[in-house]
């Protein structure tokens, strides 16, 4: 049996031989058709999740993990506008979801009916495209054209790159009834294959190449791949360039240049013009490092190539002069063996200054007591191996850069806006996905509390480990310039508090640990990670008046 609704049974069927098999679906009335064909599709994987927010979220965790589309659906009127975080999250991040949202007919719009907004084109500022289907199909015409919005909508979520697409269905009442003939679609591909890279495209990018004495390859965020990474060890061998990667490129090498917060704390102003890079090729989505986007903005490359599958002018240090449409491996793949070295030591100088930096680091943590930075080092020494580890927006995310790019870990974080709402359900998103890997997510306070009811969620899985580090508030207004000195730091931008995470874990039946000092920490961390049939969470307490502190004299210490 599947809804009468022909627009729902129709969207179902497609959805199937797509070859899509998940949708997460919250509680409502008017997508009682969508809720109805799905959850009862015996193809289909239907969840259950009731915050809408934190049910997209939990979709993208999932879709991140699944590396196919993931749907949400959700019923009419406010329930819509609580996807927008997590839309706006993948169409930045590229990560593909299919947001369907049910909807009033259009003559109850604006006249004072209940649950009723003005839905159509609501993401559009931050959607790859959006769809309206008709209320009702009365033929095989009509039918025709609602199957090849269907099929362009879903293919829309993975080509020329991955990214949300919205489709919007009125639904008259009533809802609730039943058939045992739902409509059947035809299957179409609507994409275009990629064409070969313009030829004068490439001699271009070659010519510059062989130019520059100073490249400087910069990995964005992007999904973990064994052949790119073999691919940018190999180039780092060449004298001329320098590959620099954040722990969010998931690229890992002891040729990198992984710690750039590190490395460019520590290097003079009368020095800088010297490691400007007269070749910059970047791929991938956001950089974390802030003080690389202000060094590259200050000392801009003459040439900067964007490497992107749908040619986007992502112009992030204001000096972009081509964008190459391919995947940044597949590309580089085919020119490696036309990309010569050149006689230089832009190499050896970032070689150097890493070991010099490396063992400063070293020195610096071995004196360090209990604070932030010292959980961040017992943590990435003490997390399992072959793990997913989430990083929460913003403090976590950055101390990681610190510590560089542990090739035991997958890194994935939400920099495609980079907001703290909803960490933890995108981590319990791809906690479900893949059940055989630890998850940890590690987020600071204000990022918990804030997403807490990512916990009230029946789909939490085992292998989901939660670790607060609370500190009483945003630790990181604490130390950045402006808001560290302000009068109103603690109440309006750190927004300090005395809240606990323990009664929040147990409400949800979560296991809770907590850890005030590196001996408790190192203790529970065991018990933690044991195996039970429940998530975990971990709460992390230090002293807020201290981390501060200790980051401004790390980095201090770095620059002497």
């Amino acid at each position: 049996m599947t809804s009468d609704k022909k627009t729902a049974s129709l969207l179902t069927d497609l959805f199937v031989k797509k070859g899509l098999r998940e949708i997460v679906l919250s509680s409502g009335s008017r997508n009682a058709p969508i809720i109805i064909s799905f959850a009862q599709h015996a193809d289909i994987k239907a969840i259950s999740v009731v915050d809408e927010r934190s049910a997209a979220f939990f979709a993208l965790g999932m879709a991140l993990q699944n590396h196919r589309t993931v749907a949400v659906a959700c019923t009419s009127g406010s329930a819509a506008l609580n996807y927008s975080p997590a839309i706006a999250e993948a169409f930045y991040h590229k990560i593909p979801l299919l947001v369907l949202t049910a909807d009033r007919p259009s003559h109850l719009v604006d006249v004072g009916d209940g649950q009723t907004i003005r839905q159509k084109n609501v993401f559009a500022n931050f959607i790859k495209k959006s769809y309206s289907l008709p209320l009702e199909i009365n033929s095989e015409a009509e039918k025709e054209k609602v199957n090849m919005l269907i099929n362009e909508a879903i293919d829309q979520t993975l080509f020329p790159e991955p990214g949300p697409v919205h489709i919007n269905i009125p639904f008259d009442e009533p809802l609730y009834g039943l058939t045992g003939h739902g409509e059947t679609g035809t299957l179409l591909d609507t994409f275009d294959m990629p064409a070969a890279v313009d030829e004068k495209i490439r001699e271009r990018f070659l010519q510059q190449w062989k130019q520059s004495r100073k490249t400087l390859i910069l990995a964005g965020q992007g999904q973990p791949s064994g052949k790119r990474n073999e691919l940018l060890a190999g180039l780092s061998k060449l004298p001329q360039v320098a590959v620099m990667t954040e722990t969010t490129s998931n690229l890992s090498s002891p040729a990198f240049m992984d710690e750039i917060d590190n490395l460019i704390t520590e290097i003079p102003e009368d020095e800088m013009v010297d490691i400007q890079p007269e070749l910059l090729i970047t791929f991938g989505t956001s950089v974390v490092s802030k003080k690389i986007k202000k060094l590259l903005r200050k000392y801009p490359a003459k040439n900067h190539w964007h490497i992107s599958p749908s040619s986007e002018k992502r112009d992030t240090y204001f000096c972009l002069t081509g964008v190459i449409p391919a995947e940044a491996g597949i590309f580089l793949s085919e020119i490696k063996d036309a990309l010569p070295g050149t006689e230089s030591h832009y190499r050896d100088f970032w070689m150097k200054h890493k070991q010099q930096v490396l063992q400063k680091r070293k020195a610096f943590l071995e004196k360090t007591g209990w604070c932030d930075l010292k959980v961040y080092e017992i943590l990435f020494a003490e997390i399992l191996g072959n793990s997913l580890l989430h990083l929460g927006n913003s403090t976590p995310v950055r101390y990681a850069q610190l510590f560089g790019s542990l090739p035991k870990f997958h890194y994935f974080s939400n920099r495609g806006v980079s907001g703290i709402d909803g960490q933890v359900s995108t981590a319990a998103g791809a906690a479900f996905a893949v059940p055989g890997k630890i998850n940890t997510v590690i987020t600071g306070d204000l990022g918990f509390f804030y997403d807490s009811n990512a916990l009230m969620n029946h789909n939490l899985t085992p292998n989901l480990k939660i670790i607060v580090i609370n500190n009483g508030g945003g630790d990181i207004f604490r130390f950045i310039p402006g808001p560290d000195v302000s009068a109103q730091r603690e109440k309006f931008f750190a927004a300090t508090h005395h809240w606990k995470a323990e009664m929040i874990a147990r409400a949800f039946d979560v296991r809770y640990f907590k850890a005030e000092n590196e001996a408790e920490l190192k203790s529970c961390l065991t018990e933690f990670y044991s195996e039970n049939n429940r998530p975990a969470l971990l709460e992390i307490f230090t002293a807020e008046e201290e981390n501060a502190q200790v980051l401004k004299d790390y980095f201090r210490y770095l620059g002497k």
